[in-house]
């Protein structure tokens, strides 16, 4: 999202689970864990920053929950300041342990408490997470027995962002099946004006923004979780390439919705504007019917 960022503003009242581990008996319906720890090295405190008057975790929650094929919502974290705002506004939270290299190894230690088919990985700083892109990354478990784990893209719109290590960019084959993620920008545009293959000219390669919104069987979570990190995972410091550089293959679901991921203060205040603007727009349009 840039200037003139626009976004979906719907009501969504919190979800009371009761129990979710209740839920597990139906087996074919998913989970949503949402990892938050407060000790961020960029943006200490950030599940707990206000926006629009709740915090950054419950509107991650809320939108969550707006998600049909969800049937549960649970905030993961080590933190017992963002558990207890989680619990304060009906949420529900699993304390974890403080030494996770990251937020899919806190999602994998929730899991192995579940006996649901499907967990996804929801992050805790993506505010404006669209409810429809967590039912569309599942679907494709619907179709194909095999699959493991999928994960949004959505073409890339702004030009800076190329160079942008912040904006994770991911290449896919003709089946939308992840080649490769890269903080840099991939594929690199080499001009090729002049050249051709057999089917005719070559096409222009859209260049694709990756989200960092995954699903996976809730077995393979724990399994992905217990991999050995590995040397392309760690030169990019991108968990997902982990996966990928064991063999297993992660799906990719393309949207047209794109987000922002809350990385900074200034990421945060871009948030801000665009809920308050949406908030605007949703309270003139009821004043005037």
């Amino acid at each position: 999202m840039g200037r003139g960022d626009t976004v979906l503003l719907f009501v969504v009242h919190p979800v009371s689970h009761p129990d979710p581990l209740g839920i597990a008996t139906r087996a074919q319906h998913a989970v949503a864990v949402i990892p938050a720890r407060f000790d961020s090295t960029r943006f200490p405190g950030k599940p707990l920053a206000d926006i629009d008057g709740r915090t950054m975790i419950e509107h991650v929650y809320r939108r969550a929950s707006a998600a049909t094929r969800i049937s549960a919502v649970l905030v993961a974290t080590d933190d017992r300041r963002i558990a207890d705002a989680v619990t304060a506004f009906g949420g529900e939270a699993r304390m974890t342990a403080s030494n996770h290299r990251s937020g899919l190894d806190r999602v994998a230690e929730v899991a192995h408490e579940l006996d649901c088919a499907l967990v996804v990985n929801v992050q805790g700083d993506e505010p404006l997470i669209e409810p429809s892109d967590i039912d569309r990354v599942l679907q494709p478990f619907d179709d194909d027995e095999t699959l493991l784990m999928s994960t949004l893209r959505t073409p890339l719109r702004h030009p800076a962002d190329l160079a942008n290590p912040d904006v994770v960019k991911i290449v896919v084959n003709r089946r939308g099946d992840a080649l490769y993620f890269s903080r840099a920008q991939i594929p690199y545009p080499r001009s090729c004006a002049t050249s051709a293959t057999l089917e005719g000219d070559r096409p222009p390669a859209t260049t694709y923004k990756h989200l960092g919104l995954y699903a996976y069987r809730r077995t393979f979570a724990i399994q992905a979780a217990g991999l050995a990190p590995t040397p392309l995972e760690l030169a990019e410091s991108l968990e997902q390439l982990r996966v990928l550089e064991h063999g297993f293959r992660i799906h990719s679901v393309e949207t047209e919705h794109d987000s922002i991921g809350v990385d900074s203060p200034a990421d945060l205040e871009r948030v801000r504007r665009v809920l308050t603007a949406a908030t605007s727009t949703m309270r003139t349009h009821d004043a005037a019917l």
